[in-house]
């Protein structure tokens, strides 16, 4: 039993800046006080992607005012804050910047910890926020920066089972949608226009798919997407939904191989679990095809299905908080003031980068 504590959390990685307060009570269970996102999507969507310069300089402009109105929300002030925790890789590294030294200033203010947090592992521990999950259990992450397969054995423990060797599904999504012209975000362009698509109509690759391994790709879907609609052109809009549905239809049978031996997996080696659980996250998490899949996969192979809500999914401060809030009651060390942004920061440091490294560590 750890005493309750209440986490001021800051998320800055990418394009969403946001903030929260989380209560981590003395049983472990976890409740959200305040939670604030601001999303920048007006000012990347005509740009096609999000842009650096322009994410950082938006965090700047609205961090100070959401931390504010998450206190406000939860009915405290900073007095009342047990520790500060705060995105601090991987990401964009100026909008890191932002978020991990508006932390440190805060501490340095306040006298309370800083705990740096992996934005990985924020997605990783959400599922004992949200459902009170006990580990070990299995997540499957797929964003837009990565897609992989963890064995989630603790705080701070985590065992990478398999990773992408190219494209990152959500990466998969977003330039499918700029290939057919759908607007950003890529994901929910291509689930919408997928709806009063035809799955059936083009027969597109699920690459690795019989792999004995548990590793994914996607750059040969996303080629074949494309010549499939060079020899449309130009396309019409059935055209788009029809190949949207085909595409979403070749990820799910993909995920429903890779995912599902990393099902039969996880049994043999802890058949001492009743229930053995399945936790799905980050941003593609959102998609309602895949997660139906990855349900009734889970349902064929005796696990709980785990998905966090859709606005947990994405990137927020309340799952930063939370896996602050757990490296505490832990009794993990928290950071120094000297603790630097990484652009990269696997979350299983053990694993080999499949996909390379360089000065800023692996990439996956």
């Amino acid at each position: 039993m750890s005493p309750p504590v209440r986490i001021l959390g800051i998320e800055t990685s990418c394009d969403e800046t946001a903030a929260s307060v989380v209560l981590r009570d003395e049983d472990g269970s976890g409740r959200i006080l305040g939670d604030v996102v601001l999303s920048q999507l007006e000012e990347h969507s005509a740009y096609g992607g999000v842009v650096p310069e322009i994410a950082a300089r938006a965090h700047v402009e609205a961090l100070d005012t959401l931390i504010e109105e998450a206190l406000l929300r939860a009915g405290v002030t900073l007095k009342d804050i047990d520790a500060i925790a705060a995105t601090s890789g991987p990401g964009l590294i100026g909008g890191l910047i932002v978020g991990l030294m508006t932390g440190k200033a805060i501490a340095r203010a306040t006298g309370k910890p800083l705990y740096a947090v992996n934005h990985l592992e924020g997605h990783a521990l959400t599922a004992r926020l949200t459902d009170g999950l006990s580990f070990p259990y299995l997540m499957l992450l797929v964003s837009g920066g990565h897609t992989q397969l963890i064995l989630v054995k603790g705080v701070g423990d985590y065992e990478r089972w398999g990773t992408t060797i190219d494209d990152a599904l959500g990466e998969a999504f977003d330039k499918t949608a700029k290939l057919l012209g759908l607007p950003y975000p890529g994901g929910p362009a291509v689930e919408r226009s997928a709806r009063t698509g035809d799955p059936e109509r083009f027969d597109f690759p699920r690459p690795l798919v019989g792999d004995a391994g548990l590793d994914f790709s996607f750059s040969g879907l996303k080629t074949a997407v494309r010549q499939a609609a060079q020899s449309l052109e130009p396309v019409t809009e059935q055209d788009i939904a029809d190949i949207c549905a085909s595409f979403q239809r070749a990820i799910a049978r993909t995920l429903k191989d890779r995912v599902g031996r990393g099902l039969k997996r996880c049994k043999a080696e802890y058949a001492s679990v009743d229930l053995p659980a399945l936790v799905v996250a980050g941003g593609v998490a959102a998609n309602q095809t895949l997660r139906a899949t990855l349900q009734a996969l889970c349902d064929a192979h005796g696990f709980r299905f785990v998905a966090p809500p859709l606005e947990l999914c994405t990137d927020n401060a309340a799952m930063i908080a939370w896996a602050g809030a757990e490296r505490l009651a832990a009794g993990l060390p928290a950071d120094g003031l000297d603790v630097a942004p990484r652009s990269r920061w696997p979350l299983d440091t053990r694993a080999q980068a499949l996909i390379g490294s360089g000065k800023r560590g692996a990439k996956a």
